[in-house]
């Protein structure tokens, strides 16, 4: 599996980023427009991420922008879309309910858990029970 952890705080990037090294090959952006060009190169490269961890509040463009700019790219150019988590310390259903709107895949609150963690990537069938 090909991540990218989007995650501006550098503790919970670090967190997540051994959390999901277990499962394979990981990039790390520490805000959106980061986050953005990975996922284009990776796109124009032919290596598409098979899932990306994408922080909500974060400054210059949040995780929802980021969200739906990656879901138009994938319109644009008929691609299937891409394992998106978000993960965010907001636990109101406003925030959720919008990424699921911009069609997120997950969503996790924090402190994020392995076990928090392994379950949904079993939920969404990235890696095997």
């Amino acid at each position: 599996m090909k991540a990218l952890i989007v995650e501006d705080d550098f503790i919970n990037r670090k967190v997540m980023l051994a959390l999901l090294s277990k499962f394979g090959e990981c990039d790390v952006a520490s805000n959106g427009v980061e986050a953005l060009e990975a996922f284009v190169i990776a796109m124009n490269d032919g290596e598409k991420y098979d899932l990306i961890t994408l922080d909500i509040m974060m400054p210059d463009m949040s995780g929802q922008e980021v969200l739906k700019k990656i879901r138009q790219i994938e319109v644009d150019r008929s691609l299937s879309p891409t394992c998106i988590i978000m993960t965010s310390a907001l636990h109101d259903g406003s925030n959720i309910m919008t990424a699921f709107k911009n069609q997120c895949d997950g969503y996790i609150c924090k402190p994020i858990s392995s076990d928090k963690l392994k379950e949904m990537l079993v939920n969404l069938g990235k890696i095997p029970q």
